[in-house]
């Protein structure tokens, strides 16, 4: 599976964004994720993920798709309601001599140029669009753009380059900040209307700041983007492993344990970029997880500038491959264990870069924990001594891992040949590609090299690295790329409604068949019914499944790895056991909608 863009045809002019996504999941068999819209009262646009009821598709909206193929995404560009209503091939949706499709160039990415007005010098609007000179109705064809009052011709491939981004005349070139890639001239996108702060709210923020339940104040960024607290010294959060494990019941569970294997003078990785997402602000207080880095004191001292304003950061001194640290951050009650390492060097064996993070992460697996502290999460407070409480406080705890394999751990790998060495029962050649080793599929393996392909996506389609920052990263808006670019840090700001509007963006979540509203379809369900209900009665979209490596029977000792299947088909059957990742709304003015959504992401925990 792959990400394009593509203009939608005419026929979805006046559909809400989960019309539109419903429509292109079940006629067109292509998922679509977002669109390119702009919001209230501003000249730039945005890229909206899963904007929900509140946005209509206007004329010469550009989507953004996952699909197979370039092939597949000219649907959405072709479709039309009168020609292709009654279509049940989808084969057979192709270009019809309806009107409507004159206005666009053919291809994966469209192309329209417009003309100055000569009256007026300081106007970039220009007086219409250009002519389009179709030379031929092949799938490549070659179209000739010609501008109105201008002497150059544009020839653009329409097959060649599915990731190609829309150019506008002379528009000047600049990156998409929070996914802005208006230009004076361009087709009109759908408005987001933002919703009315409700200051009454107890989930809402106040004007200035916001309190949480136990009366500490709490605020966010500048931007509104991400949680931010006032800087904190290193010094007072650090824990020794006596510390940590001082009390009978662990001081962590579902948290973050992120091992860093780093020296003195070991370049810097940018931790800020690994704990930002997990403070963004479309995120309740009580939820955010605890991050417990564990690693060289020197180093991370260097590093905490970039991370001290944010909240629920604790540090344990020593090395990740100590396993008494381990169990002093409860490694067997995290939620996640991220093993890093900045000791890359390129005059070292490639077969040996990454021995830290390889070892480090067969030591934890050949672990084993004792099973009784998952007995004494029923009723924490009756087991801890006077004045101890833990540090994380969850809305749900689950019983840790009796094994270290059961622990959910993703390796960072300079090399990728060294992705066999992670796991002991796996069989896959030595040869075989990264991408198609069980660690990589099973999200355990993570290597330098697949940043390469992004690379090469964004040089043919610059808002695929918008798209993609705003899912990993949280987020992110001209003013807060530009407080970083200068390095000045996170910095905390009052509550606004404009920053706190920000709050109200989808994020990535998980949804459990096995309990909740929606586990009617994980006894053998379709796929296609869990999209729609999904989408029609909680403005969730789905976009692929969980699932379990080992679901038959006749495996004896089945293991707790799962794999993603991305947009499966429409007919795909569902099991209990599965999970399904999706785009959930998250909307702080509608208390009740936020709770029910909030519940049914809370299963899958």
């Amino acid at each position: 599976m792959e990400m394009y863009t593509e203009y939608l045809s005419n026929a979805f002019i006046g559909l809400t964004f989960p019309k539109a996504a419903e429509l292109c999941f079940l006629k067109l068999k292509i998922l679509l994720i977002a669109i390119e819209a702009k919001t209230e009262g501003s000249a730039e646009s945005c890229i909206a993920i899963n904007p929900g009821y509140t946005v209509k598709i206007e004329q010469a909206t550009q989507g953004f798709f996952i699909a197979q193929s370039a092939d597949e995404v000219k649907r959405a560009f072709y479709y039309c309601k009168s020609c292709h209503g009654d279509v049940t091939d989808v084969r057979a949706i192709k270009k019809c001599r309806c009107k409507g499709l004159k206005m666009f160039k053919k291809g994966a990415a469209a192309l329209m140029a417009f003309t100055k007005t000569p009256h007026s010098e300081t106007s970039d609007v220009d007086t219409g669009p250009a002519k389009i000179v179709e030379e031929s109705d092949q799938d490549t064809t070659v179209t000739a753009i010609k501008a109105g009052h201008g002497d150059e011709n544009r020839r653009v491939s329409s097959g060649s380059t599915p990731h190609k981004m829309p150019r506008l005349g002379s528009r000047t070139k600049q990156h998409a900040l929070n996914g802005g890639l208006h230009a004076p001239g361009k087709p009109s996108s759908p408005t987001i209307v933002l919703p009315p702060l409700d200051t009454d709210n107890k989930l809402t923020p106040s004007r200035h700041n916001s309190t949480q339940n136990n009366g500490e104040l709490m605020k966010f960024d500048v931007t509104g983007m991400f949680h931010w607290c006032p800087e904190r010294r290193m010094e007072d959060c650090i824990l020794t492993k006596e510390q940590a494990g001082a009390t009978t019941t662990p001081l962590f569970s579902n948290h973050v344990v992120v091992c860093v294997f780093a020296d003195q003078n070991s370049p810097l990785m940018g931790l800020a970029s690994l704990v930002m997402p997990l403070r963004a602000s479309n995120f309740h207080y009580d939820e955010l997880k605890c991050v417990v880095l564990v690693g060289n004191e020197e180093y991370l001292k260097r590093e905490w500038k970039t991370i001290h304003n944010f909240p629920k950061l604790y540090v344990v001194a020593g090395s990740p491959l100590n396993r008494a640290n381990l169990r002093a951050v409860s490694i067997n009650l995290c939620d996640m264990c991220v093993v890093l390492s900045a000791k890359h060097s390129a005059s070292e064996d490639t077969t040996l870069v990454d021995k830290e993070s390889i070892l480090c992460s067969l030591n934890i697996k050949a672990m084993s924990f004792d099973d009784s502290v998952g007995l004494l999460q029923d009723d924490m407070d009756a087991f801890l001594p006077p004045g101890f409480s833990p540090i994380c406080n969850p809305l749900k705890v689950f019983r840790g891992s009796s094994y270290g394999a059961n622990i959910p751990i993703i390796t960072e790998l300079a090399s990728d040949c060294n992705v066999q060495f992670l796991d002991q029962d796996d069989d896959d050649d030595p040869d075989t590609e990264l991408y198609m080793t069980q660690p990589f599929s099973c999200g355990t393996a993570f290597a330098v090299s697949v940043l390469d392909s992004l690379m090469s996506t964004t040089y043919f389609n610059d808002n695929a690295l918008t798209l993609i920052r705003t899912l990993i990263s949280g987020g992110a808006t001209p003013e807060l790329e530009q407080i970083l670019a200068e390095g000045a840090g996170m910095k905390g700001g009052y509550s606004t409604p404009e920053t706190l509007s920000n709050r109200s963006r989808c994020r990535v979540g998980q949804i459990s068949l096995f309990e909740g509203p929606l586990s009617q379809h994980g006894e053998g369900g379709r796929y296609s019914d869990l999209f729609s209900a999904a989408l029609k009665n909680y403005g969730i979209l789905c976009i692929g499944i969980y699932r379990f490596r080992d679901t038959t029977s006749s495996v004896k000792s089945p293991s707790s790895k799962r794999y993603v299947i991305t947009n499966p088909p429409d007919d795909f059957p569902l099991l209990p056991t599965d999970q399904v990742f999706c785009f959930a709304p998250c909307d702080f003015n509608n208390p009740v909608r936020a709770r029910e959504i909030e519940r049914l992401l809370s299963s899958a925990i």
